[in-house]
């Protein structure tokens, strides 16, 4: 079985209501590529990658002077051949090698007739649990729902999520607003939704390494009382975690400065993150997350999956990894929640008390809906991509790091967005 054609298709995918974070926004929508990659046995198969447009799709289309007639099983040749780690100090190419694994090991399911984790060694687990992951949010311009701003709206916002698909594990992406504002909102939502030590729902919070290491170490501080998962990004560098480690009781996690093996070895030689958020685009693939949970396991570090901003594709890689792993220590997050639709054939996948069933068909076990791929296809073309580091609302902004730059959480202004 050999490769023979590649194609990337740019879509873009509403969400309920613009994502504020720490660097910017998800300005009401997801840009994600779509790749297919086709055998000459006519097996195709899908992968995923965040971002878009013709530079991302011309890179895809680029691969197939490497990957014609390459064995669609030959995995760590196609590493070597395309994501040379030498040769990607001049043209990094990670996510363009994940979501070609993605497709790959779709191919090889379908040929061998068996799911995905069956390739990986098995599924030790039927269902991955998921956190809910809440966002303050812009308003919706269009009909003026979804806002998250008010201690009292994200609060009510928790507990809707929570009655609606189950969760019991909890994550506020922070980083918005002043560290006080938020300290107020977080320790609101673990008040309402249970801070019994032994049978309380259980919560995270990540404010994207927005902090000096003194905010983090005061912030933790004061949360220690709450049945914290882990304390995610507060500042950013191996360094900086580690001086917060020291000072507050509880594990740190992160999908910022360990997402590759260098950085993994040097943070067992001298612990500085006890959570390592493993992410099937930024390793690599399902297989680099596979063997970094097996280094993990080694040196009994905690393992979650993180979310990239997925759609359907994806979010199967994520629960195939989660099926996998014997050490996935927390609820994974996802980001899927906000979407309003999906690419793949009978919509969003459906949660059910806090989790999704991992796909049990051949391959991926997703199949590729062409109606909803030509309209987000066609809504990409009107409008086009958007700067996940800018704020709608504030032109000319731009976080340092550490930020000081904190915006107003009094400010009810609702961005004018198409989407």
């Amino acid at each position: 079985m050999k490769i023979v054609d590649i194609r990337a298709t740019t879509v873009t995918v509403p969400l309920e209501a613009p994502l504020r974070h720490a660097a910017g926004c998800h300005w009401g929508r997801f840009v994600r590529t779509i790749v297919e990659v086709e055998t000459d046995e006519g097996i195709i198969g899908l992968g995923e990658m965040g971002g878009g447009g013709e530079s991302a799709e011309a890179i895809f289309r680029s691969m197939k002077s490497y990957l014609f007639g390459h064995d669609p099983a030959r995995l760590e040749e196609m590493r070597f051949k395309i994501a040379n780690p030498t040769a990607s100090l001049y043209n990094n190419r990670t996510q363009i090698l994940a979501a070609l694994e993605f497709a790959c090991l779709d191919i090889i399911g379908q040929k061998w007739g068996v799911p995905v984790y069956d390739i990986l060694g098995g599924k030790l687990q039927d269902e991955v649990p998921f956190a809910s992951y809440l966002f303050f949010r812009y308003a919706n311009s269009k009909d003026g729902s979804g806002e998250v701003r008010t201690v009292e709206r994200l609060v009510e916002h928790a507990k809707d999520l929570k009655a609606k698909h189950g969760f019991t594990s909890h994550k506020l992406k922070g980083g918005v607003f002043h560290p006080e504002y938020e300290l107020e909102c977080y320790r609101a939502v673990a008040a309402e939704l249970g801070t019994d030590a032994m049978s309380g729902d259980s919560f995270r919070f990540d404010p994207n390494a927005a902090w000096s290491t003194e905010q983090a170490i005061w912030f933790g501080q004061q949360i220690e009382d709450i049945r914290n998962d882990y304390f995610e990004d507060p500042v950013f560098g191996l360094h900086g975690m580690r001086r917060t480690r020291e000072k507050v009781r509880m594990p740190l996690a992160t999908n910022t400065v360990v997402v590759n093996f260098e950085q993994l070895a040097a943070n067992v030689l001298n612990t500085a993150v006890d959570v390592i958020l493993l992410d099937t685009t930024f390793w690599g693939g399902i297989r680099q997350c596979v063997k970094a949970a097996g280094v993990c396991e080694t040196f009994q570090l905690g393992v979650a999956v993180h979310s990239s901003g997925e759609l359907g594709i994806q979010l199967a890689t994520m629960l195939h990894l989660g099926a996998v792993i014997p050490n996935l220590s927390f609820a994974a997050d996802a980001h899927y929640h906000h979407l309003t639709d999906d690419i793949i054939e009978g919509g969003l996948m459906k949660y059910e008390n806090g989790r999704i069933k991992v796909p049990t068909s051949p391959g991926l076990g997703i199949k590729l809906n062409r109606d909803k791929l030509k309209e987000y296809n066609e809504l990409y073309k009107r409008l086009g991509g958007y700067a996940y580091d800018q704020d709608p609302m504030r032109p000319g902004w731009t976080p340092t790091v550490p930020n000081n730059r904190w915006a107003d959480h009094n400010d009810d202004r609702t961005p004018e967005i198409d989407f």
